[in-house]
C-alpha cells in the first residue's frame, strides 16, 4: 500500500481548540431543538391548514407523504445498519486508509439507502417508483427517434396540447430522461434498473463530497463527516428517486474541479466541466450548483481551470441545441406548466418556511447544529477569503465556505418560488454539501449526533409513506 494513502490514519484525528464563539455543546443542542420546533410547527400549521382547504396538496405537510405506520422487509437491516455506523463509523473514519474509507463511506450508503427503500419492499420500495404515472420510465416509447423527440420536446410541456408529457417529464430539461431512454437501450429498461441506477448514483456522491472535501479543507474534516455522510437522513429520498442520480452527477462535478483546482488536472478540470453541463440538462434548478463549484475557485484562490471547465460544459448545450432543444426556450413552458399544476395551487406563504423544515428533516438535527457553527464562523472566512492578501482558508474557514455556498444555492432555490414541497427529494444536490458541516461539530459527541440522524430517518421511512 502507497504510504501517502494512510496519512495519520493509524490513529484517531486529535481534535483542534475550537475558534471562539464555537466551544461547547449547549449551543449545538439548541441549534437541534430550533431545528426539531421548526419541523413540529411546520406539521402542526400545515395539518391545519391543509385540512381547512386543501391547499398545500400534501396530506402530510411539510413532507409529500401520508400518515401510514408500517415495518417491512428493509426495518432489521436498515436498524442494523444504523447501530453499526453508530457504533463503529467514527472509529472507522479515522483510522481506515482514504482509498477504503471512500470505498466503504459508498458501501455503508448503499447498504443504508437501499434498507431504507426496502422498508417498503423491494416492488414498491424500488422496482415500481419510477413507473407510476408521473415518472420518466412512462415516455420510453416516444423517444425511438431521439433527435425528433427533442425537435418536439417543447411542444408537450404545457399542459393542453395532446401528448403533453408527464409531470417529471415536462418539469426537467430531456437529460434526465434520456438518461432511462439509454438504459433502456442498453438491455437496463424497466424499474428495477432504473432504480438501482438511481441508488448507485446517489451514493456515490458520497465519496464525491468526501474527495473535494478532503482537497479543500484537509483530511481530518472530511474524515469526521465520512459517517454522516454515509448515514445522511435524506437517504429516504435517494431511494429511489431520480433526483439522487442528479444529486450524484453535480457531487461529481465539483469534487473534480476540488481535485482540479488543487492538483492542476485538466482532465479532472475538463471531467468538471462536462458533468455540470450534463447537470443543468438533467434539472431546470441545477444551475444553482455553480454557487459551490465558484466558491471552489474563491478557496483555492485560482481560475486556472476555468477555461477547460467552460469549454468542456459548453458541450452539453452546443449538443441539445444542434440536435433541437433549446434550454432558454423550455423553461418558460416549465415555469407555465408548474402554474398549472399544483404549483399554483400551493400557497408561498406557507411553503417558504415550510420547505426549511422539510430541509431539516432531510438533513438532520446534527447538520442543523452544524450549520449553526458554520453560521457563527462565516464573518470571518469570508472576509478572510475576500481578501486579496491574505493566505489561503483555514481547513475550518475552507469547509465553512464550501457549506455556506451550498446554504446560499438552497436559499436561492426556495425563495424563487419554484420548489413548493417535495423539497426533501428535490433538493438532494444541496443537500450532500450541508452535511459536511457535522464535521465542524466536537469529537465526543460524535455517537449521539450519528444516533439523532438515524433516528430521523427511521422515524420517516416508518412512519410515512413518502410516495417517492
Amino acid at each position: 500500500m502507497k504510504t501517502e494513502e494512510r496519512s495519520d490514519s493509524s490513529r484517531p484525528a486529535e481534535e483542534p481548540a475550537a475558534p471562539a464563539g464555537r466551544a461547547g455543546h449547549r449551543p449545538d443542542l439548541v441549534a437541534a431543538g430550533v431545528g426539531a420546533l421548526l419541523v413540529a410547527v411546520a406539521c402542526g400549521v400545515g395539518w391545519a391548514w391543509q385540512r381547512s382547504n386543501g391547499e398545500l396538496q400534501a396530506q402530510w405537510p411539510p413532507l409529500l407523504a401520508s400518515w401510514n405506520p408500517h415495518v417491512g422487509p428493509g426495518t432489521p437491516a436498515a436498524l442494523t445498519v444504523a447501530a453499526a455506523v453508530v457504533a463503529y463509523g467514527p472509529a472507522l473514519a479515522d483510522r481506515l486508509p482514504w482509498r477504503r474509507l471512500l470505498l466503504t463511506a459508498w458501501a455503508t450508503a448503499l447498504a443504508w439507502i437501499f434498507s431504507l427503500a426496502l422498508i417498503e419492499g423491494w416492488y414498491r420500495g424500488i422496482a415500481r417508483r419510477l413507473t407510476t404515472k408521473h415518472e420518466y420510465l412512462r415516455v420510453i416509447d416516444r423517444f425511438d427517434d431521439i433527435p425528433a423527440a427533442l425537435r418536439g420536446f417543447t411542444d408537450h410541456i404545457v399542459v393542453g396540447p395532446p401528448g403533453n408529457w408527464p409531470a417529471h417529464v415536462a418539469g426537467h430539461p430531456p437529460g434526465a430522461t434520456l438518461t432511462f431512454v439509454w438504459l433502456d437501450r442498453i438491455g437496463l429498461g424497466g424499474g428495477a434498473w432504473a432504480g438501482v441506477f438511481c441508488i448507485v448514483l446517489g451514493a456515490s456522491g458520497v465519496a464525491a463530497v468526501l474527495i473535494a472535501v478532503r482537497a479543500l479543507a484537509g483530511e481530518r474534516l472530511a474524515r469526521r463527516a465520512a459517517p454522516f455522510l454515509a448515514l445522511a437522513p435524506f437517504a429516504v429520498w435517494t431511494g429511489t428517486s431520480a433526483d439522487g442520480y442528479f444529486a450524484g452527477v453535480a457531487a461529481w462535478s465539483i469534487a473534480l474541479l476540488a481535485v482540479a483546482a488543487t492538483r492542476r488536472s485538466l482532465l479532472a478540470a475538463c471531467a468538471s466541466g462536462l458533468l455540470f453541463g450534463w447537470t443543468c440538462y438533467l434539472s431546470y434548478g441545477l444551475p444553482l450548483i455553480a454557487l459551490p463549484l465558484a466558491t471552489v475557485l474563491l478557496i483555492t484562490r485560482t481560475t486556472r481551470p476555468v477555461l477547460p471547465f467552460l469549454a468542456a460544459a459548453l458541450t452539453v448545450p452546443l449538443a441539445f441545441t444542434l440536435t433541437g432543444f433549446a434550454w432558454w426556450e423550455a423553461y418558460p413552458l416549465l415555469v407555465e406548466r408548474y402554474y398549472q399544476g399544483a404549483g399554483g395551487v400551493r400557497p408561498y406563504a406557507y411553503w417558504v418556511w415550510g420547505n426549511l423544515a422539510a430541509a431539516t428533516l432531510a438533513v438532520g438535527l446534527a447538520t442543523a447544529a452544524g450549520l449553526r457553527r458554520t453560521l457563527t464562523a462565516t464573518p470571518s472566512a469570508a472576509l478572510g477569503a475576500l481578501h486579496p492578501r491574505r493566505p489561503t482558508p483555514t481547513p475550518e474557514a475552507a469547509l465553512t465556505l464550501l457549506v455556506l455556498a451550498a446554504l446560499l444555492a438552497l436559499l436561492a432555490a426556495d425563495l424563487s418560488g419554484m420548489s413548493k414541497a417535495e423539497t426533501e427529494r428535490i433538493w438532494q444536490p444541496f443537500y450532500f454539501w450541508l452535511l459536511p458541516a457535522t464535521a465542524l461539530l466536537p469529537v465526543r459527541g460524535r455517537r449521539g449526533w450519528l444516533g439523532a440522524q438515524a433516528g430521523v430517518a427511521l422515524l420517516v421511512n416508518h412512519l410515512v409513506w413518502t410516495g417517492w
